[in-house]
């Protein structure tokens, strides 16, 4: 689960996906669009999970510019609204019994603290707590599959320091900090993916999970960000940032090489593995040590329970 191998992949070994369904969120733009183009590139069917309708449609013409025969398919997807994330995994369940591959990818970095009208920390409920009860809806869709896996996106900050969850104020009411919130929503869900591969490994299920960071990637998540931030993860910035941050193409790929590469191992992670995992190809990259800790992933699973009120079948 820690990585320490690194055997040379690359996508070109990825080969034909065809056959397989593959549900990508926050797939309209960003890494996103670019896994979700890859994939349908490689025959799989791919569905468009996404917030905004009108902008999946114009990423799905997208892709099919580049593969008219292309199989793609757009579900309205909100992960901050538990009550969109049951009516779109009800939609997928009925057209899709059999899910290969779930690839947790929405994601925010909110500027301002912002709490939903469910009462969930936006960060939080976005990047964790919407994921885990899609997941969740899903479950069995996914078991069905003969070798499915689950692939969430996270990110280099879940090994800060101050990245430890407080149970006692997770919608941050006693003080906010966009990098914190973010940084705690992404140890969420790395804690999350671990867990949910002990859970698989312990029920017998052949579905794995895993996780992985694009790195310093130029993305529209900063958007909300400052004008510094934004400046310095612009594209047009590249021949002066380029040392330090990459492309959405780059970026998306350690997520498709935990979703691709048939040698990897559940509770494995990937990201980058030049300057700083900022930058290079995908290689296996450390996890916090407070992830990986059973006592924190049986916490934390109960409370996301409670919290969304969905259960896994058989966890």
């Amino acid at each position: 689960m820690t990585g320490a191998r690194e055997p040379r992949w690359s996508l070109d070994s990825a080969g034909d996906q065809s056959g397989r369904i593959a549900v990508v969120t926050g797939a309209n733009t960003g890494i996103g669009l670019e896994i979700a183009r890859d994939l349908a590139h490689r025959g799989a069917t791919v569905v468009l999970a996404c917030r905004n309708a009108e902008r999946a449609a114009a990423a799905r013409a997208d892709i099919l510019a580049g593969a008219a025969d292309a199989s793609v398919y757009v579900e309205e997807l909100d992960t901050s609204s538990l009550t969109s994330v049951g009516l779109c995994a009800g939609r997928l369940r009925e057209r899709w019994p059999v899910i290969d591959l779930l690839i947790n990818n929405a994601g925010v970095m909110a500027k301002q603290h912002t709490v939903t009208e469910e009462g969930f920390e936006l960060d939080f409920v976005t990047n964790f707590l919407g994921h885990f009860a899609l997941t969740g809806h899903l479950a069995d869709t996914l078991s069905a599959a003969p070798a499915a896996r689950v692939v969430t996106v996270s990110s280099l900050t879940h090994r800060r320091r101050n990245a430890t969850l407080d149970y006692d104020d997770l919608t941050l009411h006693r003080g906010f900090d966009s990098e914190l919130a973010y940084a705690r929503s992404k140890m969420a869900s790395m804690t999350f993916m671990i867990e949910l591969q002990r859970r698989f490994a312990a029920s017998g299920s052949r579905a794995i999970s895993l996780a992985a960071h694009p790195g310093g990637v130029r993305t529209g998540i900063l958007r909300e960000q400052n004008r510094l931030v934004q400046l310095v993860y612009s594209p047009r910035m590249t021949w002066l940032t380029g040392w330090f941050t990459q492309g959405t193409v780059e970026g998306a790929e350690p997520i498709l090489r935990a979703a691709l590469d048939p040698n990897v191992e559940g509770g494995e992670f990937f990201g980058p593995g030049g300057r700083g995992e900022l930058i290079g190809p995908s290689v296996p990259v450390e996890i916090s040590r407070r992830a990986l800790d059973p006592a924190a992933g049986t916490r934390l699973w109960a409370v996301a329970e409670k919290l969304t009120g969905v259960s896994f079948p058989g966890a």
